[in-house]
């Protein structure tokens, strides 16, 4: 998730560690526009989510976000599109968002058992995405925020469990302050950071399967990423030090154009991962400096590499 590391790493204040987040919990608010807009024409769906949805966190619904690669007129087709898919997820959607303020403080706690030196962020937002995310940070306005996506929760994970998924999103506030200078756009340091947030969310969950690790999307990323490993290591060893938005998106994102499969850098980074734990526990390879992590990413990729030959 790009947005993460362009997260500056969050401060927390002393006052935080004993408290629990506030809880900004808008999902419901999409359902009430649902029901109230969704047969009327998409002109009128779009005005009506911005005078209904939009204000309940205005810093997250605008298209002024996404200028770089979204115009406002395709920010509005999102708006329609969420409105048009909404009656596939709404029953689970609506559950989730119910029951996310219940089922938090117990994530939150099971993690804080593997990392006691955890502190909660100071609020948690729980949204309908418009697509855009299941769950993690975003730099907005020069504010970092930890959010939830119920749509996107839904779409990916149905209602399976969910200890996996939000072990990792936790794990990256936990994170994230400690890899700060490591530099936020190379592609090492991206596997770093996606890499051991899905290996301790695995550690912190045996029983997890790959879909609850999120490395069957998109197209059953992960199968098909082994089937083509030894090429897929080559080629991910030769753009370590990269940091354009091009290598990027081909390793990270779903809308990779590359051959090799989109999003394969979490699978990739995951066995990096798995691979350094075989002599460091979780807990000391969450405090590694920028500076031992490094050598560390470029020496296992590469032993990978050969091991896959």
């Amino acid at each position: 998730m790009r947005f993460l590391w362009l997260a500056i790493a969050t401060v927390f204040s002393a006052s935080a560690c004993a408290a629990s987040p506030r809880l900004h919990n808008d999902a419901m608010a999409f359902v009430h526009f649902w029901d109230a807009n969704h047969d009327h024409p998409p002109a009128a769906q779009v005005a009506a989510f911005k005078t209904i949805v939009a204000p309940t966190f205005p810093a997250f619904y605008k298209a002024e976000r996404f200028q770089s690669f979204l115009t406002p007129a395709q920010y509005d087709e999102r708006i329609v599109t969420a409105v048009r898919d909404f009656p596939a997820i709404r029953t689970t959607y609506v559950q989730k968002a119910q029951q996310f303020g219940a089922q938090l403080p117990g994530y939150m706690a099971s993690f804080k058992a593997t990392f006691p030196d955890f502190v909660a962020p100071d609020d948690i937002y729980v949204v309908h995405s418009l697509g855009e995310m299941d769950g993690g940070m975003r730099a907005i306005d020069g504010k970092d925020y930890l959010i939830f996506g119920i749509d996107r929760m839904v779409q990916l994970r149905g209602d399976g469990d969910q200890s996996a998924f939000f072990h990792h999103e936790l794990f990256h506030h936990y994170h994230l302050p400690r890899v700060a200078e490591c530099g936020s756009n190379s592609v090492w340091s991206s596997l770093w950071v996606e890499g051991l947030a899905t290996y301790v969310s695995k550690v912190l969950n045996p029983q997890a399967n790959e879909k609850e690790l999120l490395l069957t999307v998109p197209d059953d990323m992960a199968a098909r990423t082994r089937a083509v490993l030894p090429a897929a290591l080559a080629q991910l060893e030769g753009a370590l030090d990269k940091d354009d938005k091009q290598t990027y998106a081909d390793l990270f994102l779903f809308r990779g154009t590359a051959p090799l499969p989109r999003r394969r850098a979490y699978y990739l980074g995951y066995l990096m991962a798995q691979e350094a734990g075989k002599t460091h526990d979780v807990r000391q390879l969450a405090n590694m400096t920028c500076a031992e992590v490094k050598p560390l990413v470029f020496a296992t990729v590469h032993r990978l590499r050969e091991n896959a030959r």
